[in-house]
């Protein structure tokens, strides 16, 4: 028995990502609330799981149509599964520093752009993911949920998603 073709379910995570990141740019532009730099990582890693859906929507590799449309179904999969764990761990890294005491964190640095002009990129991408007191500061909450919290939640169904799409079987 087929499956469904894939390229709805990439459809709505499509929609999915561009959804997280028009409320990301609410909560910035409206609300007022500042993004720290895992949050800054957080939407990068949402917007390259949105851009591996769009193309897969656009492609619509169906595995039943050959080998070669077989392999580019699972490399979307992967890859979309790869960067969803990538913003999971992110936003995991981001939650446990929420629930540490204020006296463990480390100090703030400095802006981006000061970093990307001084620092290295390899001691940059270090700072940026070791987080600092801004990433552990929770200034909104949904259900009882940060907003690191609520981005975990989506990554961890975007990551089922992927490997959804990976082991489905399509002959």
């Amino acid at each position: 028995m087929a499956l469904p073709a894939s390229r709805p379910f990439y459809l709505l995570s499509l929609i999915f990502c561009a959804s997280l990141i028009a409320i990301a740019l609410y909560m910035e532009h409206i609300l007022g609330l500042e993004p720290c730099p895992l949050c800054i990582i957080q939407r990068a890693l949402v917007i390259m799981v949105g851009l591996v859906s769009l193309i897969a929507v656009l492609h619509n590799p169906l595995p039943s149509q050959g080998q070669q449309r077989r392999v580019a179904a699972r490399a979307y999969a992967f890859v979309l599964t790869l960067f969803a764990v990538l913003g999971g761990a992110v936003a995991g890294r981001q939650v446990w520093l929420q629930h540490q005491p204020a006296d463990q964190l480390p100090s703030c640095l400095p802006s981006l752009d000061y970093m990307l002009d001084v620092l290295p990129l390899q001691e940059m991408l270090s700072l940026l993911f070791s987080g600092t007191a801004d990433c552990a500061k929770v200034d909104w909450t949904f259900m009882g949920l940060s907003i690191a919290e609520g981005t975990l939640l989506a990554f961890i169904g975007l990551s089922l998603f992927g490997l959804m799409q990976l082991i489905r079987n399509t002959d």
